[in-house]
């Protein structure tokens, strides 16, 4: 085992890496808060949790200077350095890491560090690492911090949520929470239990998803959701990549993440952030039950073709491991990462495609497709070449004319508080939504803005009572789709 080890950066926010002795003082104060908390913890089912008194909130903060300390966990995913993209004034820069020794901590401190080092806006967070094989062991017993991040391997990521959760860690959890329909009932305890847990859904802060929502909600716009006819009301497809770039670096992905055993298949990775956004653009708040108002209806999986020489430039490594040859057919990995699962989410039919490419085009990156279709018009999202590989929302009328186009333009004038500057232009029959550029924020951004979110609702003590059970019910659906998918 390689123990805490210490380095030093020169820049004006540093990466410092050390072994970290909580003061005894601090320490009895984090405790007794936690003690608070998981003597608070309501059992499964208690669905009225997710509104705690403000008496009983307070028992569960475990602040220093009236900011909270962030506990990384494991970090195995890109994703748990994105939350640390920006500073945050309601958190300490002290963040603590316990994690196993190897690559997957040192390319997150590698990230961190960027994030120090930039010359803009750097961070100053100063990292405490204990590396070990008793970093769960060791994070339960300091209790360095109260608010804990876990991204890393899916296999372990709902059982190390679930244990947090119940020793009264607040928890944020990159997606996806399960890989299997066996880990259900641990998600829904942690879910709709104190303290509050909650999943990276980051695409309720992409401009676009937010403007066609605001959108959806006006029936002078809308109307409402279409019921009949063979297409869905709701079609929405993502395409992401292997080898890509993040944070203007070519990403190395760990050998772990193209086995299916610790990643988990399509059916539940990218299809999260799609059944996320069509509960909020259907649910107005009222929580989903999976058996009451879900449906599945099918599901299926395929491969992306990932050769060898392909998967060495992602994952820097010579040859297939061990672990996933079962899946190699000649000199290329058959990876089990595309999906498409068709459900009806209260009457209303969705359909949704998630599809793995090897490399981003020249000039290119990650795109997204999504059509509203309502009966007075669709609402349509396009990313791709067409539009330059940015989101784009446009308006296609059911029925064109000025009377529409005097409730499209009164309705867009009724959202410039929450969208200053939106506007429209008119494209032949179809109505161009005009997002300025101040209203737009990258992928990396929309972490912090979901840290936010999550910060916020500890610190009034209060959240969506959906919040909880949206998130059973979606991990329901797609656990289910999973195993539909083998039945075929």
């Amino acid at each position: 085992m390689q123990d805490e080890r210490r380095h030093a950066s020169n820049s004006p926010g540093p990466t410092t890496e050390r072994r970290a002795p909580v003061d005894p003082r601090r320490r009895r104060l984090i405790q007794a808060a936690f003690a608070g908390a998981c003597a608070s913890v309501v059992r499964p089912g208690a669905l009225q949790a997710a509104r705690p008194s403000a008496d009983e909130a307070q028992k569960e903060k475990s602040m220093t200077n009236g900011k909270h300390t962030l506990v990384v966990v494991n970090p195995g995913h890109f994703h748990a350095a994105l939350t640390l993209r920006k500073r945050h004034p309601r958190l300490n820069d002290d963040v603590y890491v316990y994690a196993e020794d190897g690559p997957d901590v040192e390319s997150f401190l590698r990230m961190v560090h960027t994030f120090n080092e930039r010359p803009s806006q750097p961070t100053r967070w100063n990292l405490h690492v204990h590396r070990g094989a008793d970093f769960m062991e060791k994070l339960r017993k300091d209790r360095a911090g109260d608010v804990v991040i876990v991204a890393g391997k899916n296999d372990a990521k709902m059982r190390t949520i679930h244990e947090l959760h119940a020793d009264g860690f607040f928890v944020l959890g990159d997606k996806p929470w399960l890989i299997g329909a066996d880990e259900l009932p641990m998600l829904s305890d942690a879910a709709t239990t104190r303290p509050l847990a909650m999943d990276i859904m980051t695409e309720r802060h992409e401009i676009t998803n937010r403007v066609q929502k605001a959108l959806a909600d006006r029936p002078e716009v809308f109307g409402r959701f279409r019921t009949e006819g063979g297409e869905p009301a709701i079609h929405m497809e993502s395409v992401h990549h292997l080898y890509k770039i993040v944070n203007q670096r070519p990403l190395v992905r760990p050998a772990w993440f193209f086995d299916v055993a610790v990643q988990g298949e399509g059916a539940t990775d990218v299809t999260t952030h799609l059944v996320d956004l069509t509960q909020w653009m259907t649910g107005g708040g009222k929580p989903f039950d999976y058996k009451r108002d879900m449906e599945l209806l099918a599901a299926r999986q395929w491969p992306t073709e990932v050769p060898k020489e392909v998967f060495s430039r992602i994952t820097g490594l010579d040859d297939f491991p061990p672990a996933i040859r079962t899946a190699v057919s000649g000199n290329a990995l058959q990876y089990l990462c595309n999906a498409q699962i068709d459900y009806r989410l209260r009457g209303v039919s969705a359909r949704i495609v998630s599809l793995w490419n090897l490399a981003v085009p020249e000039k290119g990156g990650d795109t997204h497709y999504a059509i509203l279709r309502g009966t007075l018009a669709d609402l349509v999202i396009d990313q791709g070449p067409d539009t330059g590989f940015i989101t784009r929302l446009s308006v296609h009328p059911v029925s064109p004319g000025k009377a529409y186009a005097i409730k499209l333009a009164d309705a867009v004038a009724a959202l410039q508080t929450q969208f200053p500057s939106l506007a429209i232009e008119p494209d032949g029959q179809v109505y161009r939504v005009v997002i300025p550029k101040a209203l737009r924020t990258t992928h990396e951004e929309h972490f912090a803005a979901v840290l936010e979110d999550f910060l916020g609702y500890i610190d009034r003590g209060q959240w969506p009572e959906n919040l909880g059970p949206d998130l059973v019910a979606k991990y329901t659906l797609l656990a289910h789709a999973r195993g539909l998918s083998h039945q075929r």
